[in-house]
């Protein structure tokens, strides 16, 4: 009866493929129409072999192997091609329902050709999915060993730096504590001293870049999240004034969070410098607003500004080391943000539309 099958569809071959050849799914600006057509009679030869010389896995693994390298190379999905098989298992199913074989003799030879096409599928898929898999590890681990080589070279480059100007900035820093002993009533020179703690607070964030391992150490203590934040601004305010910008905080006096004091200023006061930048671009009112809330056992900290809109492609790569928007930027403040905050076993997002841009962390609460 097999044999009959076998016969029957071999006759039928050029009618079978011609009518799924009109109905499959072809993209002709990147798929290879012969190639689809030609992998489409392997599958029909490998069902009519099935019929007149028994059945073999094998075959079917090394002709699904081959199709989901195939699609891999042409960077084609795979959506269509099950799409595609399954149209021409639908095809000849049809077909030999016509053939005028006996029911309990039909059923046996369409169990037969659903189980080649099911195993055809499954080996294809798993196939291509393994290499896509296999290819996507070895694009992380260049993009990994990448970021290695740039912060390897940054710490160089920032070893170079701080001893160049580390030195002459702790001596202008000594003689301003100096003036202020001496001379307490002198103007200007807790603005110039502010400004240089700033720029040493500039200095430590190559430093922080310049080593992959840069958050190994820290001391954990619990944290009230509004005197940090007013502790940041209070520096800041020089910077807020000049700016014209107005703050608006909406803080939870009880929230706290359990880390390293200095590693989450050194988040805020990077958060916050950068919205002040960001505000200052424009000419109406400059507004900063703070919030923070629990939500879903969660602790949410809000950093808006009205600035300028962060374009969708740049928000997806804000995070990256060595990536800014601004004119003059470094491009690793958020990164050292972003690796802070995980470290604490939190998550940083960036949300920006025409009337806000928000940075927003998500932390645990603490478990007692």
């Amino acid at each position: 009866m097999d044999k009959k099958v076998g016969q029957f569809l071999i006759e039928n071959e050029q009618k079978f493929i011609h009518f799924w050849e009109e109905q499959i799914i072809v993209h002709h600006y990147r798929d290879n129409p012969e190639l689809i057509l030609q992998n489409g009679h392997l599958m029909y030869h490998l069902i009519t072999n099935s019929m007149l010389n028994g059945f073999s896995e094998e075959d079917v693994k090394l002709l699904a192997h081959k199709v989901a390298r195939e699609r891999v190379k042409g960077n084609i999905n795979i959506g269509e091609f099950v799409y595609n098989v399954n149209l021409g298992r639908s095809i000849i199913i049809k077909y030999l329902n016509l053939s005028g074989l006996m029911p309990e003799d039909l059923q046996a030879i369409i169990n037969l050709v659903n189980k080649q096409f099911d195993l055809f599928c499954y080996f294809a898929v798993s196939k291509y999915t393994e290499i896509k898999d296999k290819k996507l590890q070895e694009q992380n681990l260049f993009i990994s060993q990448t970021h290695k080589d740039r912060l390897a070279i940054l710490g160089q480059m920032s070893s170079s730096f701080v001893h160049e100007f580390r030195n002459p900035l702790t001596s202008v820093m000594g003689f301003i504590k100096l003036l202020k002993h001496e001379h307490p009533t002198l103007p200007y020179l807790d603005v110039v001293s502010q400004e240089l703690d700033q720029l040493k607070f500039r200095i430590t964030q190559f430093l922080h870049t310049s080593k992959l391992n840069m958050l190994a150490e820290s001391q954990n203590e619990d944290i009230t999240i509004h005197l940090l934040i007013e502790e940041v601004l209070e520096f800041l305010y020089p910077s807020i004034v000049d700016g014209n910008v107005q703050i608006h905080t909406n803080i939870d006096a009880d929230i706290c969070i359990t880390g390293d004091r200095n590693e989450l200023k050194q988040v805020f006061l990077n958060l916050l410098i950068n919205a002040v930048d960001a505000v200052c671009e424009e000419e109406n009112l400059r507004k900063i607003d703070i919030q923070t809330n629990i939500d879903d056992h969660q602790i949410k900290i809000r950093i808006s500004n009205n600035g300028p809109t962060i374009d969708p492609e740049a928000v997806q790569l804000i995070f990256e080391p060595f990536f800014t928007t601004k004119k003059l930027g470094t491009g690793i403040g958020l990164f050292v943000c972003k690796n802070i905050v995980e470290k604490h076993h939190g998550e940083i997002e960036c949300i920006s539309d025409n009337h806000l841009t928000t940075f927003q962390l998500t932390f645990p609460i603490k478990q007692n």
